[in-house]
């Protein structure tokens, strides 16, 4: 959970550069001017983001933690299969926030639900005969520890 969170906070800078270049590119005055568009330029840019360096087994997050990405067979993603586990891993997110949708919840029972899913999501790794995220299972991925040497 520890690179997740670093992977986050370098994501912070991946997502203001993003929203900068299309606030520049589309003359945005205000923050809902374009926002739909804004949202699927930066779920685009965060696509190329992971995919890239998946395809080169680590990004600077997991590489501090000595993680790397590979296949079933130990070999470095394609392209396909990046993308498929960037598209799985939105199964951590996409479920809390399409159930409240419909609903009018406070601040605080948006991040109850939010925190209970993740956490809840991150529990039944546990389960799994290799301790996978259920997204690394349908990607057909794994996260492997790296020696030290």
């Amino acid at each position: 959970m520890a690179c997740w969170l670093y992977e986050g906070v370098l994501l912070f800078g991946v997502v203001m550069l993003a929203g900068l270049a299309f606030g520049l590119a589309t003359n945005t005055r205000n923050a809902l001017q374009h926002r739909h568009g804004l949202q699927a330029f930066v779920f685009v840019v965060l696509a190329l983001y992971f995919m890239y360096f998946w395809r080169r087994g680590q990004t600077l997050p997991m590489k501090t933690w000595r993680i790397r990405i590979t296949d079933r067979r130990g070999r470095p993603l394609s392209w396909a299969r990046a993308a498929l586990r960037y598209l799985l891993a939105w199964l951590w997110f996409v479920p809390p926030l399409a159930a409240m949708a419909p609903f009018a919840l406070r601040k605080g029972q948006i991040a109850v639900l939010l925190l209970g899913w993740v956490a809840i999501w991150a529990l039944l790794s546990r389960f799994h005969p290799q301790r996978q995220f259920l997204h690394d299972a349908l990607a057909g991925t794994r996260l492997v520890a790296v020696g030290s040497g």
